[in-house]
């Protein structure tokens, strides 16, 4: 919270005069299906490896072993797919560690130059990704802290980028069965980056006309999307088959406006789970203001079916959605199995 405290204050600063000055905007996007189904509203009550994402503290509730396989369809009709996969495994009493992926694909792109603007050279594939290692500890029943270090690249066949950030994250727990949650997690902080190749030279003669000469240009600097989040959560129990999950997030964009969100999470037996959320930013109503692609709207279902001796394991199957204008939303189906 100290941490969250000193940064704040920065984060802020940036917003929104410096909107659209940040690189490597990947970080901003959600690729697990659970949490989009409420547009990450649950930033105080994540579980497991999609914790890696949102708050980095909700990987210390793993039970054991997770395995999480992701799949999104970004901005249908785009052509942008996205991949992801996430490991998290107990060690000893308090322990976790995880590590995720994360892979974005934008088809083929064909080649054009000056001299030929309708291409016939061929096609590029641009490639983002992202891999985190991340580690997360109970440091009592109330108390769960973790924190990511997140390996990100961006690159063409002759231009690329590379960087490192860092996220933290603290969960509490209180209330007389544990219904009562809070959270507040910093994203995206480390240095900036660079792009660099043999794409940004260019070649060209001597005023001799004799001789060829190479010029390398430097691109400029870009800062990270850094980002603060604060959820808090209360849940709702109907005995021991149902819950009812209220959650809000605020998060403080350094680059882009400021979101609220709002969600809804209805469990039975735990094995069938039904979300929404709504997630609102200055001007998000209107087509001439809204400076996001999302309008708003989400939503979710998730179905686990436990096996083993004590139905502690599980498979699940998750799938979320998030409206947008244009394109045709963000469509994401992950796959799950809990140990």
């Amino acid at each position: 919270m100290a941490l969250a405290a000193l940064t704040s204050g920065t984060l802020l600063a940036g917003n929104p005069d410096r909107a659209g000055s940040a690189g490597a905007t990947q970080l901003l996007i959600n690729p697990w299906a659970r949490s989009t189904g409420w547009a990450l509203a649950n930033t105080s009550t994540l579980r497991g490896v999609e914790s890696m994402f949102g708050n980095i503290a909700g990987l210390a509730h793993t039970h054991k072993t997770e395995l999480v396989f992701s799949s999104t369809r970004w901005l249908e009709g785009s052509g942008t797919k996205i991949s992801a996969v996430g490991f998290g495994q107990k060690l000893g009493e308090s322990s976790v560690l995880g590590i995720s992926a994360m892979s974005m694909s934008f088809g083929d792109i064909p080649v054009t130059t000056v001299n030929q603007p309708e291409g016939g050279l061929g096609t590029y594939s641009p490639t983002n990704s992202n891999i985190a290692l991340s580690y997360a500890k109970e440091f009592s029943n109330s108390i769960y802290g973790g924190m990511t270090v997140r390996v990100v690249s961006e690159n063409i066949a002759n231009v690329r980028s590379q960087g490192m950030c860092f996220d933290a994250g603290i969960h509490y727990v209180t209330g007389p069965t544990d219904n009562v949650h809070f959270g507040i997690s910093l994203k995206n902080v480390g240095p900036p980056m660079r792009f660099s190749g043999d794409g940004l030279a260019v070649q060209g003669l001597l005023t001799s006309g004799s001789d060829q000469l190479t010029l390398e240009q430097r691109s400029e600097r870009f800062e990270l999307p850094s980002q603060l989040n604060i959820g808090a959560a209360y849940d709702f129990n109907f005995g021991e088959l149902s819950r009812l999950t209220i959650a809000g997030n605020f998060t403080s964009n350094a680059f882009t406006r400021d979101q609220f969100t709002l969600g809804a999470e209805y469990a039975f037996k735990k094995m069938f789970h039904l979300r929404g959320g709504y997630m609102y930013e200055d001007g998000i109503t209107s087509d001439e203001d809204r400076s996001t692609v999302f309008t708003g709207p989400s939503a979710g279902v998730s179905i686990d079916l436990p096996f083993g001796a004590e139905k502690v394991s599980a498979f699940a199957i998750d799938y979320g959605y998030r409206a947008t204008n244009p394109f045709g939303g963000v469509h994401s189906i992950g796959l799950r199995v809990s140990l």
